[in-house]
């Protein structure tokens, strides 16, 4: 629906997001090794050892070979994508968002909430598809989660977008990430409709627990910030 270009508001501890630039590059180096020049069936195959399979991760199903021992998918899933434009739209989204959330945070805090809202997103892909049998990849959930401490944090901030990806506008976070949350239940409800994986709870669940986490630290945070 929209392309996230870049926002408003400069840095004011860190000087520079060190975290969020990290993760980008795992990201990317993990899909140059895995997916960029492999086959379909490398791919494939990474995915199903080291995606969340709810169906092998709720023991609904056995799985000849994991390339980890099943809990720890929950964290593996985070750094593998479908495709480049899968990979692509989700650092973009990182690296628009994340920088004043890592400010705000820390380094090390940002990152332990970056990898439970991924958590959160997959476990409540788990509990809503228990018997799905498609592995779940992608950073989705966790920066979702991110998205949601941003809109926590900076509802006034202004943001460049491409609305349909061609029309340049200037708007409010708040409208642009309530508009992504609310195309997220409407997604659910399209997918239902056509018996299709519902993925998109990941989404959702990262951005509550983002939301959540960050409302709840707001006071520390907002100190930090004008110190």
């Amino acid at each position: 629906m929209f392309v996230p270009l870049h926002d408003s508001i400069p840095l004011k501890v860190i000087r520079f997001q060190f975290v969020t630039l990290s993760i980008i590059t795992v990201n990317v180096v993990i899909w140059l090794s895995t997916g960029a020049f492999g086959s379909e069936a490398t791919m494939v195959a990474v995915a199903e050892a080291y995606g969340l399979v709810p169906a092998v991760f709720n023991g609904e199903t056995a799985q000849a070979w994991h390339g980890v021992p099943e809990p720890f998918t929950l964290i593996t899933y985070m750094f593998l994508h479908a495709s480049w434009w899968h990979l692509f739209t989700n650092m973009l989204f990182l690296w628009v968002f994340a920088d004043n959330v890592e400010d705000a945070f820390g380094y090390v805090a940002f990152l332990c909430l970056y990898l439970v809202s991924g958590i959160a997103g997959g476990l409540l892909h788990v509990a809503l598809e228990p018997t799905a049998q498609s592995p779940l990849i992608g950073a989705s959930g966790a920066v979702s989660g991110v998205l949601g401490a941003y809109a926590v944090l900076y509802p006034r901030s202004r943001v460049w977008v491409l609305l349909f990806t061609t029309i340049p506008l200037k708007i409010s976070a708040m409208w642009v990430l309530g508009a992504w949350f609310l195309f997220q239940f409407l997604y659910v409800f399209l997918a239902s409709s056509r018996s299709e994986p519902v993925a998109w709870w990941s989404h959702i669940g990262g951005f509550a627990v983002g939301v959540v986490i960050t409302y709840a630290l707001r006071h520390q945070l907002i100190r930090r910030l004008a110190a």
